[in-house]
């Protein structure tokens, strides 16, 4: 790659990902959250809730090799990434846009759930697929990739950043906009939903990548070439492992369980949550621009020990906070949010590592079989990251079963409802709703607690006992396959 389109790129691709990683964030960590406090559900209808969601990503997660069979398919005057990335996120925005500005209650609302849910996993695969998809087009240098990764990840927390903190703030609590919160989500679904597409306009004018491949005639779109290209690729599968476990822990806190433990611990308040977000985020961009600097100095298997170790002593901090010291005190709120902010920044790291070690495979696919099948190895990846939000979504729901959450979110659903009908004013909601809080037991906090930070925890130490054990692509063997495939190139060339 040209040096100027290398630095061009490094700019505008990573640009192209605040507004889709909002969305994201939207749908994937809040829309459980919108339903729990907008929608009063009986049990069958939570079930019916949880069995969409974990149906629909299942299937979004299988989806994902197919449209990355489909990308690698695609020709067109411009690539075979962009087309997607454009199809992909304006539908995506139609289907959001819906799913948080109707009144439906009751199974008419479920009925539109599970037809907007199943609409998003197909929507906005067209789009992660193909931006992701980009990178291994993008350089075929180690330390490119690295720096192509770390910085779309950086830009991806940025948007993530600023939903996880705009979202809770103005949808729950004294900054509610329009004062409740079913006003609320409708109001910032369509400020992201207008955002996403200005951001993506940096990807799709700004970035040029290799398209060398494209004058190669497409191959057979085809499960047999999927799963052939997947099961044949050993260092792929250990990844896949790895991510998945990895993954489902590091979700957990983020979907759900997390705001519910605050809310009733120390608060309605979304500004509460806000800040244990924004702590618990931000210090990932340290990680996130110092990542290609790290990874010169550290060997992989080396820094993912460490940021394992740092994570471990953030759930002890979380643990041990929540277990003796006071309820709702602010000093136990900051030793909480200090500890979520160690566990994070070492899930994080953990999470830059295991996906470099996925794209490092496309080589080792292309040494092993002749092919680099770009689009199927990086869907592992959003893959992998759907399938294990769909386990979360499974013990976030066992969590709040056991804890009987609904008994508490389904009162201040029906005082948030009262506000929004203008039958009892903002004031009076916020007095009521601290009422319903301060009825919760010490049991379901504990319960929250546990699913909060020791499941989670297991996960990893599996997750990085695997990697550890069975993935051999290191840095010096990547090296050596790449060299292996320079010098067959250069002799099929002096073969022609």
């Amino acid at each position: 790659m040209e040096e100027k389109n290398k630095k061009r790129n490094l700019w505008f691709y990573p640009l192209g990902t605040v507004g889709r990683d909002m969305i994201y964030v939207l749908f994937t960590n809040f829309v459980y959250l919108y339903v729990l406090y907008t929608r009063d559900l009986t049990n069958a209808q939570l079930a019916a809730i949880t069995g969409i969601m974990v149906a629909a990503r299942v299937f979004d997660a299988i989806n994902d090799p197919l449209m990355g069979n489909i990308i690698e398919r695609t020709r067109s005057k411009f690539g075979k990434f962009k087309p997607w990335l454009v199809i992909g996120l304006l539908s995506t925005c139609a289907v959001v846009y819906v799913t948080f500005n109707n009144t439906l209650q009751g199974w008419p609302f479920i009925w539109l759930f599970g037809v907007v849910y199943f609409m998003y996993s197909i929507t906005y695969t067209m789009n992660d697929i193909a931006f992701w998809g980009m990178i291994p087009a993008l350089s075929k240098d180690n330390n490119s990739r690295n720096q192509f990764t770390s910085r779309a990840t950086l830009f991806a927390g940025i948007g993530n950043v600023a939903a996880s903190v705009a979202i809770p703030l103005f949808t729950t609590g004294a900054y509610a906009l329009g004062g409740n919160a079913q006003t609320a989500y409708g109001r910032i679904a369509l400020i992201i939903c207008i955002l996403a597409p200005a951001f993506s306009l940096f990807t799709i004018f700004g970035v040029k990548e290799n398209r060398d491949d494209m004058a190669k005639p497409a191959a057979k779109i085809s499960f047999k070439k999927i799963v052939k290209t997947i099961g044949g690729n050993k260092q792929l599968l250990i990844m896949c492992v790895c991510f998945l476990i990895q993954q489902v822990g590091n979700n957990i806190a983020v979907g759900g369980v997390g705001a519910n433990y605050i809310y009733f611990e120390f608060g309605y308040e979304g500004g509460l949550y806000s800040t244990f977000t924004t702590v618990g985020m931000a210090v990932t961009a340290v990680l996130m621009v110092l990542y290609p600097v790290i990874s010169r100095k550290i060997h992989r298997k080396s820094l993912l020990k460490i940021m394992m170790v740092v994570a471990t002593l953030g759930y002890i901090v979380q643990f041990v906070s929540g277990m003796v010291m006071p309820t709702g005190t602010t000093v136990k709120f900051w030793v909480f949010t200090i500890g979520f902010m160690l566990a994070n920044f070492g899930q994080y790291g953990m999470y830059l590592v295991m996906m470099i070690s996925i794209i490092n495979t496309v080589e080792y696919n292309e040494l092993q079989f002749g092919t680099r099948d770009e689009g199927i190895i990086t869907s592992m990846r959003p893959f992998l990251t759907k399938l294990a939000s769909s386990l979360v979504v499974v013990i976030t729901t066992v969590t709040y079963v056991i804890c009987r959450v609904t008994d508490y979110t389904n009162d201040i659903q029906d005082l948030e409802q009262k506000s929004n009908s203008g039958l009892i004013t903002a004031e009076e909601k916020d007095v009521l709703i601290d009422q319903v809080i301060s009825s919760v037991g010490h049991t379901q906090n504990m319960g929250l607690l546990i699913c909060l930070t020791v499941i989670p925890c297991v996960l990893m130490l599996v997750g990085w006992f695997i990697y550890n054990k069975f993935y051999k692509l290191d840095e010096d063997e990547y090296e050596r396959i790449c060299n292996e495939l320079e010098k067959r190139k250069e002799q099929d060339a002096q073969k022609v």
